[in-house]
């Protein structure tokens, strides 16, 4: 019986010994082997600027917005292009997808604030962070921003649509927390960021630069905080983007993707031959100009014996549409932009001849600089945008600087003009950010296309919040769209497109 006892102890004790040894390790061992609790840093900041810059060069921007600011000149198979009115599904939860890495990135780096193993990752992934919010801002107006998850653990559904006019000085405060943060000596990202190599000197410039975009973007809604940033932003010792060496560019090659191409080239080589065609509007912008890129750009073609370049109207309606003849019309030149066997054309995120344009309206403000200034800050940008691949032209003939760029005997308004609508070329293949300045400025002028579309023949204002909101985040889209003057349509303008 004794014996019988003892050896029911000894059992018991094992029992338990091995039921706390295995419940001690109870989690690990019921995690699949391949599941993921933890991810690289500088895996995710590659991916995500990665993808935020090629979302803006892909093919939906370009043949939507494009079309809409009149670079671009999609048929049937584009029906948006034609002012029909469709949500922006993918582009909406791009975005948000982008923004949940980022916050991933928080996550993996939490407790490392204050110290260079983690503080200068972490601004650079607030910087961009703010980037993404302004381009998505820009697009719908009012978006879910304060409410939105900051924790991959927990999502939560049903955020509130914040206004953009509280969301803009938000985010111009916290750009200002993450320049702050940036530490020349800290660890970085190295070559996993496709932007600058780790370079924390020249992420100061790009968060400053984009501090600058921020402050002008809101010149005629918020003036005052406008002029504030503007100027700011002008004179910090951060410094902006100063030369084509500075700018945030995406390699269409090698770790980036596999395709040796630009995002766009796509259109090009796959698809109906509706996704690639030119408007006449910018064809004729160009011709009438007598620029040097309109070759680079542009692929001839040839009528009656003589090679031309010709684009096609935009927003045609069907009958318009079905007696084109598709090769008396001009796509973007396969040896150059396009081609499959030329050097890579970068993707641009933000590049030096942006901020020479910005610089130059701010001048004409006396926000920062002279406005002596103005007219030089516009042709250092005309000469970066020359210099950018795939033109590389070295130089400006002294007949488009005489003829083209003069500032002689105009007014403010009509330099305005000049600085608008050489940026509104050099942004050809950023068709988001095209849109948003062109909105703001308000030139080149732009004549509607005749089909009449769901916006009885206006240009559309904005993109349409995604379907999936709709339905999944009901009572806080309804608020929103309740705060739009025509509804959650084209026609609506965001807060800061009142010029």
């Amino acid at each position: 019986m004794k014996t019988s006892l003892i050896k029911k102890a000894i059992y018991i004790s094992f029992c338990t010994a091995a039921f706390v040894s295995c419940t001690k390790d109870f989690e690990q061992i019921n995690k699949p082997p391949t599941s993921v609790t933890s991810v690289d840093p500088a895996l995710l900041i590659s991916r995500i600027l990665r993808d935020g810059t090629f979302q803006e060069s892909g093919e939906l921007p370009n043949n939507k917005f494009g079309s809409w600011i009149q670079q671009w000149a999609g048929g049937p198979v584009v029906p948006v292009s034609r002012y029909f009115e469709g949500p922006e599904n993918l582009i909406w939860s791009q975005h948000y997808t982008l923004l949940r890495n980022i916050v991933q990135i928080k996550q993996e780096l939490a407790g490392q604030e204050d110290t260079p193993s983690g503080r200068s990752k972490l601004a650079i992934a607030e910087i961009y962070e703010v980037y993404l919010y302004q381009r998505l801002t820009d697009l719908f107006g009012d978006i879910p921003y304060s409410e939105v998850t900051t924790s991959n653990l927990e999502i939560n559904r049903t955020p509130k649509f914040d206004k953009q006019e509280e969301i803009y000085p938000s985010l111009i405060q916290k750009l200002d927390q993450a320049l702050a943060k940036l530490t020349s000596g800290d660890d970085s990202y190295g070559t996993s960021d496709f932007f600058y190599s780790g370079n924390i000197d020249k992420w100061k410039k790009f968060g400053n630069s984009l501090k600058l975009r921020l402050g002008m973007r809101i010149r005629y809604a918020n003036p005052n905080l406008a002029q504030q940033t503007v100027t700011a932003a002008m004179s910090s010792s951060y410094g902006l983007l100063s030369s084509n060496s500075d700018n945030a560019t995406v390699p269409t090659y090698n770790d980036a993707q596999a395709e040796n191409q630009n995002p766009i080239l796509r259109q090009n080589v796959t698809g109906s031959s509706d996704l690639r065609y030119l408007a006449n509007t910018l064809i004729d912008q160009l011709k009438d100009y007598n620029d040097p890129r309109l070759p680079i750009l542009a692929q001839p073609v040839t009528i009656d014996g003589t090679q031309v370049y010709q684009g096609i109207g935009v927003a045609l309606t069907d009958n318009q549409l079905s007696e084109l003849i598709r090769a008396n019309f001009s796509t973007p030149n396969r040896s150059t932009w396009f081609s499959l066997s030329h050097s890579p054309i970068p993707s641009y995120a933000m590049t030096y001849a942006d901020i020479c344009y910005y610089k130059a309206e701010a001048a004409l403000l006396n926000w920062g600089a002279s406005t002596d200034d103005a007219h030089t800050f516009f042709v250092d940008g005309v000469k970066a945008s020359f210099a950018l691949e795939p033109y590389n032209l070295t130089n400006i003939p002294t007949s488009y600087e005489q003829d083209v760029l003069s500032f002689t005997g105009l007014s403010t308004e009509q330099k305005l003009e000049k600085i608008a609508i050489q940026k509104w070329i050099q942004l050809f293949g950023r068709n988001m950010e095209a849109f948003a300045e062109w909105r703001r400025m308000g030139y080149p002028t732009l004549t509607p296309g005749p089909n009449p579309g769901s916006t009885n023949g206006s240009i559309p204002r904005r993109g349409i919040y995604s379907s999936e909101e709709a339905e999944l985040n009901k009572a806080n889209y309804e608020e929103a769209v309740g705060r739009m003057s025509n509804g959650d349509s084209f026609l609506s303008k965001v807060w800061w497109d009142q010029n």
